[in-house]
């Protein structure tokens, strides 16, 4: 007996309940038509990840969170519906009934499965989370919008590598930084972009691309150390989509400049390199008009943002049942129980609150992250933070 093309996940479940229920796997892949090599990694499937195992594998290199098989998610959608004031706890009870050989998800991921087909009720309404970029603003005044970029990096002539940083005010195409960088390194952005916040104050936003170390491909919403650090100064974050640099074009028609003008040749080395950048940036500023701006100069137009920088605030939670710290290695510790968030949000303080019978909310400042149950001790993001542009 073949598989059912019109239901394999049936199929599936049925293979792995008889398993259970102790039938030979020699005698059961000949009932159902297949191999035995087939039946073994069906069975070791569900072994190593229970549910999942019985939906079709993609051959794309990508995890979603919080993915269930079809069938069980619209089961899940269906119970709450007809039960609205049941939270996931009695769902998963009822999941577990009804399919008691099959091993169930986490309460949490039942909660953000309710979250998602907005079953949950939430303060505020959740933005979109595109992973392909966000929702880009219109400077209209300074400090509206810096942009920042790494232009490419070229050989000096000692034969290493330079990585210059740069940063501009969108509105008034004042260079604010040129730093002649040997790495990409988020500790020497850090360094950069405090001492320009010494020196300027602090923007409304910074629109960067989806490279390190801006954001971390493999991070909570992408997010790094470097961006986490604009959020608690209240800088929104705003990342072109990938592979269109058009997005920052003002800043990119800078680094065509950069480039004729103080990189050919480049430097002995990089104290060389930095002393053109330096000479650049005088003259970029204060010297070479332009049209867009009437044939003035970003230095006649620019001026200091009136937000100083002065550092980061205690962040407090008065609606949370409780603030903790973030440990070095991205783990939340209540009494016992270690749950990991990530690494990026270390050092920084959360706060989370019960919002079901064993479920609790994560949030940052004002962005909620996910949910979690001290039983399961499983983190699950949502799939797009509250109020957060990423």
């Amino acid at each position: 007996m073949p598989w059912k093309e019109w239901s394999p996940m049936e199929e599936r479940m049925k293979f792995i309940t008889r398993i259970i229920e102790g039938e030979a796997m020699t005698e059961l892949c000949r009932e159902f038509g297949i191999s035995r090599k087939t039946g073994y990694k069906i069975w070791d499937r569900y072994q190593n990840s229970g549910l999942e195992a019985l939906t079709d594998r993609s051959r794309r290199p990508v995890h979603y969170a919080n993915q269930l098989p079809k069938q069980v998610e619209q089961f899940i959608v269906r119970l709450k519906q007809e039960k609205p004031n049941w939270g996931a706890r009695k769902i998963l009870e009822l999941l577990i009934r009804r399919y008691p050989d099959i091993r169930p998800p986490a309460r949490s991921t039942v909660h953000v499965v309710l979250d998602r087909h907005g079953l949950v009720k939430r303060k505020g309404r959740r933005h979109k989370n595109k992973a392909t970029g966000t929702p880009l603003s219109l400077a209209t005044q300074p400090n509206d919008l810096w942009c920042a970029d790494y232009k490419g990096e070229f050989m000096l002539a000692n034969r290493r590598y330079c990585y210059p940083l740069t940063i501009t005010d969108q509105a008034s195409r004042f260079l604010l930084a040129c730093e002649a960088l040997e790495s990409t390194k988020e500790q020497f952005a850090f360094t950069i972009f405090e001492n320009v916040f010494k020196q300027y104050g602090l923007p409304n936003a910074i629109r960067t691309d989806n490279g390190v170390p801006f954001a971390s491909p493999n991070a909570l919403f992408n997010l790094s150390k470097l961006s986490v650090w604009w959020l608690r100064l209240d800088i929104d974050i705003e990342r072109i989509k990938p592979g269109n640099p058009q997005q920052n074009g003002r800043h990119e028609r800078m680094h065509r400049t950069l480039k004729q003008e103080a990189t050919r040749p480049s430097g002995q080395n990089i104290l060389q390199q930095q002393a053109k950048f330096d000479h650049f940036m005088e003259e970029y500023n204060s010297e070479r008009p332009h049209e867009a701006l009437a044939m003035k100069c970003p230095g006649e137009v620019y001026v200091s943002s009136r937000r100083p920088y002065e550092g980061l605030s205690d962040l407090e939670y008065p609606f949370h049942d409780r603030t903790i710290m973030v440990t070095h290695c991205g783990r939340i510790c209540i009494g016992k129980n270690k749950i990991n968030l990530s690494q990026v949000f270390s050092g920084q303080a959360v706060g989370v609150k019960e919002v079901d019978d064993g479920i609790w909310l994560v949030s940052f400042m004002k962005y909620d992250l996910g949910y979690f149950d001290l039983e399961g001790k499983r983190f699950e993001p949502l799939e797009k933070p509250f109020g957060l542009k990423l």
